[in-house]
């Protein structure tokens, strides 16, 4: 079975590491569903991948509703084929230091990253072990290992690990895969949230980070869209349930 035959969905996929993990993957020859909470903010990179002459579909869903997420994989299967790869990329966040935090954006967070995860997987696990193929990857953090001000990201984004490496154990002998990618720091709308939400401009925001990381500099969607595009390939067959950090240098 060829990649052309085959059918990926990426969640939080209109913008940032997940527009770029889509493009990707229908570069690979993967027919693509672009997962957002707006539907029509999917369109622009449907667009693009059909102008490169790949397959893609607009979906707008809710990825904390498990009706919205059912609805949304039945059309994906309906629309587009049975999928067989997921990448599990949509996330929020709501900083704020412990004290401060409220159990509203506790919840919030939790909710996308974990709830999200857990029933996007549980939809399309079951046309993978049909398939007999299947690779699942999903997008934790380096701030799974802390961050100040990140209690309820870090706890959702070490949750994430713990979900794939379990993935792995239970999946692998349908022939799919579990993995996850852990991102540094990457450029994208949620980065420049950050910036401003810290009063910086985001130029000395990168400048700052990039003085941090052994290569020098920050990362881009493409380098997190590069890692998924491996492990959802057929060579990285006999690679699950690992965490891969994507950040420039060692993390540990």
């Amino acid at each position: 079975m060829s990649t052309t035959t085959r059918t990926a969905v990426v969640t939080g996929a209109a913008r940032g590491i997940g527009a770029g993990v889509a493009r990707r993957l229908a570069a690979d020859g993967f027919a693509v569903a672009v997962i957002d909470l707006d539907e029509a903010a999917c369109k622009p990179v449907v667009q693009e991948i059909g102008a490169a002459g790949g397959r893609a579909l607009a979906v707008g869903a809710d990825v904390s509703d498990e009706q919205s997420v059912q609805a949304a994989v039945e059309r994906i299967a309906a629309e587009l084929g049975e999928p067989t790869v997921l990448v599990n990329n949509a996330g929020i966040i709501r900083d704020n230091l412990l004290f401060r935090m409220t159990p509203g954006e506790w919840d919030a967070v939790m909710n996308v990253h974990l709830r999200g995860s857990f029933l996007m997987t549980r939809a399309v696990q079951g046309y993978m072990t049909t398939a007999g193929w299947g690779r699942i990857v999903n997008l934790s953090s380096t701030s799974a290992l802390g961050n100040r001000g990140q209690a309820n990201y870090a706890a959702a984004k070490a949750g994430i690990q713990g979900f794939t490496k379990t993935l792995a154990i239970e999946l692998g002998k349908f022939g799919v895969t579990a993995n996850a990618i852990a991102p540094g720091f990457i450029e994208t709308e949620m980065t420049a949230e950050t910036a401003r939400r810290i009063g910086i401009g985001f130029e000395e925001f990168k400048a700052a980070a990039a003085a941090e990381i052994p290569v020098a500099r920050t990362g881009k969607p493409a380098d997190i869209a590069h890692a998924a595009s491996f492990f959802a390939s057929e060579g990285a067959g006999f690679v699950s349930g690992q965490v891969l950090y994507v950040a420039g240098g060692p993390k540990s």
